[in-house]
């Protein structure tokens, strides 16, 4: 499994980057190519540390990492949007976007400085050589300045996503309520590519791709700033990344020489916020917040009763008494079970109740992790909108449920940890590295030789018991580390380390 696993990232190597799969996503992208990396650090470090080093150059000056690096060998016609449709060094001047590089102009989830730290571990020795830390640190602390201060559009400390692709899980029906309010683009105004490479039946609808390129479109022509769109979600996995990134970001600065208490903290507040806005104790799990939201719609997460903080934020808009100004920064909890909800499992400082709560509910008839599920689905499986095959609606991917199998070993579920370590090994190899998964069967979707499911298969087979080398230890302890005698974060701290739909 090792050899072909290293097959698959061989083959869809660029030179200086590599492709999620050669026909449908011939461009680097944001967080496949941070998960991409964690895997190629077992085969080649010095890969690993390019993967990153390509992607960052092509970083905004503004800070933002776009979620697409085309490569200008690919016809444009090839993927769409096209470097035409983003026109990122015309339209996002003002955002100081790259000349010399092509990229989008929105984003995805953080997960590039845990993938630094990690790939760095790999060979310590090569990583000081090329001064690799030295130079990706102050692009992955711009990184999250920019998230935390031009994307805090809530006003509660949370990062916010303007486009569903940048959460990364695009077609999730979390997005329906929020997409509602967008009025789609013209059918004949643009042309899905990815229609010539997958099924229409598991891809999203005309009308929500519509949507998404209305959306792109209005903030490409409002020079990509922030918060003047019609869509903003505060998203518990893309949250929860940040924080584990920021951990990560602690380390790399005592690598460095730097204190990393200060990150470490900031870290623990963001965990408070996010369990603060996006916790529902009733529901058993973390829901997504529509920043513009009136009504998150009628019922609960069940589509019932007015339980928990769905309900109790429900009275309160009803009631009347919220000015519309307030309204748009306090929003709604979205009534929507997304496997986002159970990511935050990979925080260090969750409280052990509400971590204990998320592995019940991981294991419950919502996702059946462990039962009904060879692996947890992207969406609720009772739930209205669930389909097995069509993207981000129930299907399994193989980088969500490394995240919770990292989740898992760190809050001390060390036996259902290796039970779903064995089930994403087993269906990777068995799928042809899918890209993703039906979650009872496991039969193969979307493309075979997925990078990302090729690399994490690499990672959980060099490195199954990582995570439960320092379990328990508080995370911002410094140890020595025997070989080099420099401090050294604890694994448990945020090595658990989250492409979707069309993906823009």
């Amino acid at each position: 499994m090792h050899l072909r696993a290293a097959r698959v990232l061989e083959g869809n190597w660029t030179g200086t980057s590599t492709v999620p799969s050669r026909g449908l996503y011939p461009h680097q992208w944001s967080w496949d190519s941070a998960f991409i990396a964690i895997g190629l650090r077992h085969l080649s470090p010095l890969r690993a540390q390019t993967e990153l080093e390509t992607l960052l150059g092509a970083q905004w000056g503004d800070g933002r990492i776009p979620h697409i690096v085309f490569n200008p060998s690919v016809p444009l016609d090839a993927y769409f949007p096209s470097p035409d449709f983003w026109r990122s060094s015309t339209a996002g001047r003002a955002a100081g976007a790259p000349r010399t590089v092509q990229t989008s102009g929105i984003v995805q989830p953080p997960v590039h400085a845990l993938a630094a730290w990690l790939v760095h571990q790999a060979d310590p020795g090569l990583s000081r050589s090329r001064s690799f830390l030295s130079r990706m640190y102050p692009r992955l602390a711009a990184w999250h300045r920019y998230l935390l201060h031009r994307r805090d559009l809530g006003g509660g400390g949370l990062a916010s996503v303007v486009h569903p692709w940048e959460q990364g899980m695009d077609n999730s029906p979390c997005w329906d309520a929020p997409l509602s309010r967008v009025t789609p683009a013209a059918p004949r105004s643009f042309r899905r590519a990815d229609l010539d490479h997958g099924s229409a039946e598991d891809r999203p609808t005309d009308l929500d791709y519509g949507r998404y390129v209305r959306l792109a479109t209005d903030y490409r022509d409002g020079g990509y700033a922030d918060g003047a769109g019609e869509f903003a979600v505060e998203d518990p996995a893309f949250n929860a990344l940040l924080i584990a990134s920021e951990h990560a970001l602690a380390a790399i600065a005592q690598e460095l020489g730097a204190a990393g208490t200060a990150r470490h903290a900031r870290a623990e507040r963001l965990t408070a916020a996010l369990v603060e806005r996006l916790w529902d104790p009733a529901e058993g799990m973390f829901f997504c917040r529509d920043v513009y939201g009136g009504d998150a719609g009628g019922g609960d997460a069940h589509g019932g009763g007015e339980s928990g903080a769905l309900g109790s934020e429900r009275r309160s808009r009803q009631s009347g008494d919220l000015a519309s100004e307030q309204r748009s920064r306090t929003g709604a909890l979205i009534p929507e079970r997304s496997v986002a909800g159970l990511l935050p499992l990979i925080l260090p400082a969750l409280p052990r109740d509400i971590a204990a709560t998320l592995v019940r509910t991981a294991g419950g008839p919502h996702f059946g992790l462990g039962g009904v599920a060879r692996l947890a689905p992207s969406y609720d499986l009772t739930g209205h909108a669930f389909d097995p095959h069509r993207y981000w609606r129930g299907p399994a991917w193989f980088n969500t449920n490394w995240l919770l199998e990292r989740g898992l070993r760190l809050h001390g579920e060390h036996g259902r940890a290796e039970e779903l370590r064995a089930a994403l090994l087993e269906t990777a190899d068995s799928s042809g590295f899918a890209e993703y998964v039906d979650p009872y069967t496991g039969e193969a979707c979307g493309a075979l030789g997925f990078s990302w499911t090729a690399a994490l298969t690499l990672d959980l087979l060099h490195e199954p018991a990582r995570a439960d080398q320092t379990h328990g230890t508080p995370p911002h302890t410094a140890h020595t580390s025997h070989a080099s005698g420099t401090p050294h974060t604890p694994h448990s701290s945020f090595e658990t380390g989250a492409k979707g739909g069309d993906r823009g």
